[in-house]
């Protein structure tokens, strides 16, 4: 009861998880697939192959994803969709919002988060976990592992790779482990290489994802190389320094271009050779603002935006070569940088600064805790061009992911070394800087405060983040740009 043609690499996992169940082997079995590689139409074919096999016989298949929405109202709606596809339509029925029924046989899908109550259900037929990687190991033995037990249910665990410590890594390792030992094949692995032979399309965008991330961004190595990286390593190698390297002077944009009683002068011949353009350049910036009583904030924060004591304002030039890009060439032009200094008296200084100095299109300020209040003053004064960031796990690996991709991809150059302080701490601090990869696919990225501080480097960050939310307008015939 296949509704789609599935591929050869489908179907050596399809044939190897029936044989287990159709035979009482009761395996455990893991498999990676590239991101977009067809885990989940996989998982919906077996599902409806499953329930049209078991329909007078009875029995359940289980099947547990990180969240419930949306992954595991996805993956509902993608089995009644195929049961729809397979001509059994008005057969099937929905179940109490998390059930699908055909005869006697059901498949149920639950939530794995680490808050969610999971009710006692038995898995007759298979137990499923889809994005292992991201499933507590805990949450997995407690609640969903003796589902299966009694009825020596066969295992699939879906997923890509992450760090070492994921749930599907220990299956992965264990079942390699096993295989090893009596030459069963239980674990299956198909990158994005592999997946690329039978859809062109597809080899097509993972090369403009690599062009766009690089080789050794995080998500790239994992969600399509499928490999595993450690949990604690340097954020930025010797290699995406060196690529960080420009050779443009520092504050070029403000002097080479004049600025008079706050509008831009004319272009000198100088600057236009030296941006390679005759219009004026857009402006962006990142501010990380040091906390004024940091010691009164609480321990979870600190750990998400680790102690510091100086402002940083780092302003970026951005330069479009093709217009509809949106993915833009940022040159660091200008550092501010503050020490002690409380943000009262900084206020109207970053908005003389960002307003009449540099004119900045947008900028991504840090409102985390004692910042929100210099974030809302700035947004007041400035409107939209402001975009307030607060760290969270998520947030701040965002930002990460993001820097690296504009490392990666040649997209971010610092000045060229003129000696300053400010130089000398960016890329102190960009080369002492360590990734601490976390659960959930995120990662945190931080200079330890035994080393030193982070400051420009969350302060480039927040320009990576604040260039990637400007589009240039384009109009027929020119090209304008704004906020």
């Amino acid at each position: 009861m296949i509704t789609q043609r599935l591929r050869p690499y489908q179907v050596e996992i399809a044939r190897a998880v029936l044989e287990s169940i159709l035979q009482g082997k009761g395996l455990t079995i893991s498999v990676e697939i590239a991101r977009q590689g067809g885990k989940n139409e996989l998982s919906a074919q077996l599902e409806v192959l499953l329930l049209t096999l078991f329909l007078a016989r009875g029995g359940n298949i289980i099947k547990c994803s990180p969240t419930f929405k949306p992954q595991t109202i996805n993956s509902m709606l993608r089995l009644k969709e195929r049961l729809d596809d397979a001509g059994l339509a008005g057969h099937w029925q929905p179940e109490l919002g998390y059930m699908v029924r055909l005869g006697q046989a059901r498949a149920i899908f639950f939530s794995a988060d680490e808050s969610s109550n999971v009710v006692g259900a038995t898995a007759h037929i298979l137990l499923e976990a889809d994005e292992a990687q991201d499933i507590a190991s805990d949450k997995f033995d407690k609640d969903f592992r003796p589902m299966g037990s009694t009825t020596n249910c066969t295992t699939i665990f879906y997923g890509t790779a992450w760090d070492d410590s994921t749930l599907l890594e220990r299956v992965k390792q264990t079942n390699l482990e096993l295989e090893r030992k009596d030459g069963l094949r239980r674990h299956f692995e198909y990158d994005w290489q592999i997946i690329a032979r039978y859809t062109p399309r597809y080899a097509l965008y993972v090369e403009s994802e690599r062009q766009r991330l690089g080789e050794e961004h995080p998500l790239f190595k994992t969600q399509y190389c499928l490999q595993t990286i450690t949990g604690n390593v340097g954020f930025l190698n010797a290699t995406q320094r060196a690529q960080m390297r420009g050779d443009h002077p520092r504050g070029l944009g403000a002097r080479g271009w004049g600025l008079e009683n706050g509008k831009t002068a004319a272009v000198s011949e100088t600057a236009a050779v030296s941006w390679g353009t005759r219009s004026a350049p857009t402006y962006v910036a990142g501010i990380d603002l040091a906390g004024e009583d940091e010691e009164a904030q609480d321990h979870a924060l600190r750990s998400l935006k680790p102690r510091k004591d100086s402002t940083v304002v780092t302003v970026g030039a951005l330069e479009f070569p093709d217009p509809l890009t949106k993915e833009p060439l940022i040159r660091i032009v200008e550092h501010y940088w503050w020490t002690g200094t409380r943000h009262q008296a900084l206020y109207q200084r970053l908005l003389d600064l960002l307003k009449n100095v540099w004119h900045v299109r947008k900028v991504a300020v840090d409102a985390t805790g004692v910042g929100a209040a210099v974030a809302s003053f700035l947004s007041t004064a400035l409107g939209s061009t402001v975009e307030k960031v607060v760290f969270t796990q998520q947030s701040k690996s965002s930002l990460g992911f993001d820097m690296l991709a504009a490392v990666n991809g040649g997209r971010l150059k610092m000045y060229r070394w003129d000696g300053s302080p400010e130089a000398q701490e960016f890329w102190f601090e960009a080369e002492k800087a360590q990734t601490l990869v976390r659960p959930n696919r995120t990662l945190d990225f931080y200079v330890k405060p035994t080393v030193g501080h982070d400051d420009f480097l969350i302060s480039a960050a927040l320009l990576v983040r604040a260039a990637g939310l400007y589009r240039p307008k384009v109009a027929r015939g020119t090209s304008r740009r704004s906020p």
